[in-house]
């Protein structure tokens, strides 16, 4: 009985800038039909796959792609790895799809935490009743008004940092990440999101479901170009 032939494909992949990115490429080869193993190279930037001999090489690059990183020659990847970590300022542009879609996916996970912390707090308020009657702009309401926000920015870093520790990250380390690279995209999402329910409610604190499609809407927007620029000119992002 003979064995069944393999095929090992190794290609560059840009874009990887932690264990998270590492684990987000890891799992798109992995998700391919006939892969048999798969080792990612952050260094080096590259992934070596081994399939069952039936599966095309563009057939993984699209499922590197889609996953919002980008594919490239192995010899090549030192000098790209430099150009994503280290780009001089006239190379910026806002044109690159790939780093738009790889920033559209880590804001996705930045407004999924976000939400579970504001939504929340919100939706109490309206429960309860606890700021029913308040005085508008009063030192009380500014109060409560914070409060959905940094219960927001909590359960946000709670979920970066446990994305981050799947992908092999040490949990004092996840949890540095998730503060130094997402802070300021979570509290312009958080503020962006309040303001949107605020307007809904005309000051009352609570929340409106008629609110939230458009809080989900405006708390993406915000921050994503922001993301992008920290992704194309510094390569950080979260995951």
């Amino acid at each position: 009985m003979t064995e069944a032939a393999t095929n090992e494909h190794i290609f560059g992949v840009g874009g990887m800038t932690c264990n998270g990115c590492a684990n987000n490429v890891k799992n798109a080869l992995t998700s391919v039909a006939g892969v048999l193993n798969v080792e990612i190279d952050l260094d080096g930037a590259k992934a070596t796959v081994q399939t069952d001999g039936q599966t095309e090489k563009n057939t993984l690059e699209s499922a590197v792609t889609n996953a919002g990183y980008s594919i490239h020659e192995p010899g090549a990847s030192l000098d790209l790895l430099q150009t994503i970590t280290t780009p001089k300022p006239m190379e910026f542009n806002w044109s690159d799809r790939s780093v738009w879609k790889q920033s559209a996916h880590n804001t996705k996970w930045c407004l999924i935490g976000c939400s579970i912390g504001e939504f929340g707090t919100l939706a109490y308020y309206s429960f309860s009743g606890i700021t029913s009657g308040l005085e508008l702009y009063s030192n009380i309401w500014y109060f409560y008004a914070i409060l959905p926000l940094i219960n927001g920015l909590a359960t946000s870093v709670m979920l970066e940092t446990a994305i981050l520790m799947r992908g092999q990250m040490d949990f004092n380390n996840a949890l540095s990440t998730a503060f130094g690279m997402s802070f300021i995209s979570m509290l312009m999402m958080e503020i962006a999101m309040e303001i949107t329910d605020l307007l809904f409610t005309q000051g009352e604190l609570g929340l409106m479901p008629l609110a939230i499609p458009f809080m989900l809407l405006v708390g993406f927007l915000t921050p994503w170009p922001y993301n992008y620029w920290r992704l194309k000119k510094y390569g950080q992002a979260c995951h």
